[in-house]
């Protein structure tokens, strides 16, 4: 995984009811089922949640995180900070550019 693995996704916001008026403050984007696969062989023990630790970057910013399983599409799915959203001049629903490259177990 040494060139990393890149991918284009939707970014979305994460609310925490669908009936309430809060928009939410975590947005994502969701991996391809194809590269999620990929993760899942590469990663080795997942950490706490099934987690595994990834090197991100959208542009030209960096940040160390983790991807996170996601029951709903069965892949994983990114976080982006708010600080990499104002950088790349994202909003939710733009497409998103993002390269991972594992940090542990690869």
């Amino acid at each position: 995984m040494d060139a990393g693995l890149t991918f284009t996704a939707e970014l979305w916001r994460w609310t925490a009811r669908k009936e309430s008026a809060d928009s939410g403050a975590w947005c994502f984007v969701t991996l391809p089922a194809d590269l999620a696969d990929d993760v899942r062989e590469r990663a080795g023990e997942p950490r706490g949640f099934g987690s595994v630790r990834v090197r991100a970057r959208v542009g030209g910013t960096e940040w160390d995180t983790s991807v996170f399983p996601d029951a709903a599409s069965g892949s994983f799915v990114l976080p982006v900070k708010k600080a990499v959203r104002t950088a790349a001049g994202v909003t939710e629903g733009d497409e998103l550019t993002v390269t991972l490259t594992l940090r542990d177990g690869a």
